[in-house]
């Protein structure tokens, strides 16, 4: 069995590399999971290092995770129609996890 091809959706090009020179923590579509630690993307080291690159411009970085988001759903149905993660799960994974969003006690 052969893996689906990835959409030519967003390309996730980020984080970069960190320290220059590292494998950096970036996806393998169509399996979302990360190329330097094998944890399923976005990992807890590409999480910071994308809120550190992205520290001045939080709505590009939505907008950025939430592109990644709805390619990973797609992909990830694709692999998996009946097991894979929800839509849910997915989310919490991908996009509610943004320094964009603000707790009660800020507001």
């Amino acid at each position: 069995m052969s893996l689906p091809v990835p959409r030519l959706g967003p390309y996730p090009d980020r984080p970069r590399a960190y320290p220059p020179g590292q494998r950096p923590h970036l996806p393998i579509r169509p399996l979302w999971v990360c190329r330097a630690c094998g944890s399923p993307w976005p990992c807890a080291e590409a999480r910071l290092l994308l809120r550190i690159e992205y520290d001045d411009e939080p709505v590009d970085l939505a907008v950025y995770l939430s592109g990644l988001y709805h390619e990973a759903c797609h992909d990830l149905f694709r692999l998996n129609p009946y097991d894979g993660p929800t839509p849910r799960e997915l989310f919490e994974r991908f996009v509610a996890w943004g320094p964009y969003r603000r707790s009660i006690a800020d507001r």
